[in-house]
């Protein structure tokens, strides 16, 4: 499968926090879904592979060619959503699609009012008198009217509400449909991903903790509950997160097939995507 992105040895130092040699790629044809609790370090490393922050180190790699040489033809065929929209608050919509537009040799003036329509945008509007859900359709309009391969996306959902959130995950599945290339969907918000992505990359204080295919992750993981009585040292050894009430105790583990040999009165359980990230964040017993 072809990488449209690769990202290798990636750092980025700040005075309270740095991404540490971060590495992973995008596979061609995916949803990527980019995880981490808030401050891991997922805005920054987005800004970065975007080259809208200087890296201190490493080699980003789009479509094969190197950002640092190639940032005019690579960013042509990115379409970005940014948390904060990155826009100017006192222009109108219509203002605001000109100064876009100009950026791009391939803009579709009808693709764009067609979205406008959709999303139920008026041009004539002030940015600043958008909702956070409005602000966000607007710069997916933005994102997807320049035949874009690739979205790249940072907390697209964050303080949504579920109707327009699924609207979202909607249009990314029909961009995706209509031959987009990729998705690259950060969020904190996971119960989005286990509806959409392909693939997950997990990233906690700056370094990747995992990239996996996600039902083969959801598959490698399993939620433990059982009794306390039977919470010997050996089983012990194959849990994480062990929380214990007077009732019970819920865990999780990699080692299903030892843990039914070990406790079969547990129940096991498929995790979600969010147990799974609590779980790594914790990285205790």
């Amino acid at each position: 499968m072809e990488n449209i992105l690769e990202v290798t040895g990636l750092n980025k130092n700040y005075p309270n926090f740095s991404l540490k040699d971060v590495s992973f790629a995008l596979p061609d044809g995916c949803i990527t879904g980019f995880i981490g609790k808030n401050g891991a370090g997922k805005t920054t490393t987005l800004k970065s592979i975007l080259d809208l922050v200087p890296r201190t180190s490493g080699s980003i790699k789009w479509f094969g060619m190197d950002l640092y040489t190639n940032a005019k033809e690579i960013k042509e065929r990115i379409g970005i959503v940014l948390d904060n929209g990155g826009f100017y608050d006192e222009l109108t919509l219509s203002e605001m699609k000109s100064i876009i537009a100009s950026a791009y040799r391939s803009w579709n003036e009808k693709e764009y009012k067609m979205y406008l329509e959709r999303f139920s945008l008026n041009p004539k509007q002030k940015i600043n008198t958008l909702s956070k859900g409005m602000r966000m359709k607007y710069a997916l309009a933005l994102a997807l009217s320049h035949e874009a391969e690739v979205l790249i996306m940072d907390e697209p959902t964050s303080g949504l509400d579920p109707l327009i959130r699924n609207q979202l995950l909607v249009i990314l599945k029909e961009f995706m449909d209509n031959g987009g290339r990729g998705v690259f969907f950060s969020t904190h918000i996971t119960s989005d991903l286990d509806k959409i992505a392909d693939m997950l990359i997990m990233i906690d204080r700056g370094q990747i903790i995992f990239q996996e295919e996600k039902d083969i992750l959801l598959d490698s993981y399993r939620i433990v509950k059982g009794d306390r009585k039977d919470l010997s040292a050996d089983a012990e050894k194959l849990l994480m997160n062990i929380d214990q009430t007077p009732f019970g105790f819920t865990a999780i583990t990699r080692n299903a097939d030892e843990i039914r040999k070990l406790m079969p009165d547990s129940i096991l359980e498929r995790p979600s995507i969010e147990d799974i990230m609590l779980c790594n964040v914790k990285g205790g017993k």
